[in-house]
């Protein structure tokens, strides 16, 4: 029989419930980085994460080109009221191969490269042309339109940092120093199951006194919105036995173990029993609502989140706790959840020393302000309530109501849901 670990200091928390941010602390204290690394083309690594620091061998752009369509010219050599001579022109791809002199102008396309003794560019918009005279109207600043080999890279320069998330543009970035493929850390993979006798597969009639499934599928979709692979175990049978098998099985096949129900202290819920048997885990209530049993713990060296039955309260432990925790995993540094400030449009109930996370909706009203507001009826069992929101709002333990027009803080839903 393995140990229950047990992290309750009941003089500091004499409800034994934890804060949010210890729980986070401790359970983030015993995850670690997958490590195993492996060379993926550019096109797939979106929502990956570099293995390590991309330093650049080339100059982006690798030479000094026009941001406009214009005229290149020195400054140096421009006299006011005196046309200069146009001598050629110049596309991007091209180049000029002669040198300019005190008098002359090249016209230039947007990304052409700027010709040798030329070190500005003049808007079209700014110049008449007459023939092979160019005037141009107001002042001219040195270096204007001009964009420097280099400066959006240069060479040596660390272009991206190992740990960071790859989004479209950190793969653009890579591709513009002309690389087809990076190293990056290896996906996590997790295993889903669902407990409970109650609970029904889709596709056949609902029996008496039972729920369809929900939460394989939301953990399923917030999952590979993670970037991470998905091993469903369905829904098990509500022995001891069963649990056990699917939970040693499960750990040898999956980088974290993720299961939903069962975690509380009704008589029924054998998940606790059987963790207790195949590995060492913490059962813990939490000061937060909705979701405040959670299991943690190892089966094996496999991590293990027991999150709880209600739908609302999977996704909002998920969000809270496993996304941070899968996120170090796959070797993703310093993320924190998006918080921004705004202010509430209806007064919100919370409770005394726990943290509510309120679903809500979040826009800018007339006076440009954000504003946010309660998706209605709160029940742990009430999905409507998150298809409607597009943030939590989050109303720390300190609080037991906040009034109308009052500032909070928002979670927004951007970075997963």
């Amino acid at each position: 029989m393995s140990e229950v670990l047990s992290c309750f200091d009941p003089a500091a928390n004499p409800d034994g419930m934890l804060s949010v941010a210890e729980s986070l602390q401790q359970i983030l204290s015993k995850i670690e980085i997958l490590g195993e690394v492996e060379p993926v083309e550019l096109s797939a690594c979106t929502n990956r994460v570099i293995a390590q620091d991309l330093v650049s061998a080339i100059n982006v752009p690798p030479h000094s080109n026009s941001a406009m369509d214009g005229f290149a010219v020195a400054v140096d050599g421009l006299i006011a009221n005196i046309p200069l001579k146009v001598v050629g022109s110049v596309y991007a791809g091209a180049d000029f191969s002669e040198r300019l002199v005190k008098g002359e102008a090249v016209e230039i396309m947007t990304g052409a490269p700027i010709p040798e003794g030329a070190d500005t560019i003049v808007i079209r918009e700014a110049s008449t042309l007459n023939g092979d005279q160019v005037s141009f109207i107001g002042p001219v600043k040195k270096g204007q339109h001009v964009r420097q080999a280099g400066e959006d890279i240069a060479v040596g320069d660390i272009a991206l940092t190992k740990g960071t998330l790859l989004r479209p543009q950190e793969v653009g970035l890579a591709a513009s120093l002309g690389l087809t493929k990076l190293d990056v850390f290896k996906r996590p993979t997790v295993a889903i199951f669902s407990t409970g006798d109650e609970v029904t597969c889709q596709g056949a009639p609902l029996p008496k006194n039972c729920i369809y499934d929900t939460n394989r599928f939301t953990l399923q979709g917030l999952l590979k919105r993670l970037g991470c692979r998905v091993i469903d175990f369905g829904i098990i049978e509500d022995t001891k036995l069963e649990m056990e098998k699917v939970l040693l099985k499960a750990s040898q096949e999956a980088d974290l173990v993720l299961s939903s129900g069962g975690v509380s202290m009704g008589n029924a819920d054998y998940i606790r029993q059987a963790l207790e048997a195949v590995g060492k885990i913490n059962f813990w209530k939490i000061a937060m609502r909705p979701g405040r049993p959670i299991a943690f713990g190892k089966i094996n060296q496999t991590p293990f989140f027991g999150l709880p039955g209600n739908p609302v309260a999977v996704m909002v432990t998920f969000t809270q706790f496993v996304q941070p925790a899968l996120r170090k995993m796959m070797g993703q540094s310093g993320w924190k959840p998006q918080r921004m400030a705004a202010l509430t449009i209806d007064k919100l109930k919370s409770r005394y020393n726990r943290t509510d996370y309120i679903r809500g909706i979040y826009s800018i009203d007339e006076k440009g302000q954000l504003v946010v507001s309660s998706t209605g009826s709160q029940g742990s069992g009430i999905l409507t309530s998150m298809a409607r929101a597009n943030c939590f709002i989050e109303i720390p333990d300190e609080l037991e109501f906040v009034q109308s027009g009052q500032r909070v803080l928002i979670q927004p839903f951007a970075d997963l849901l």
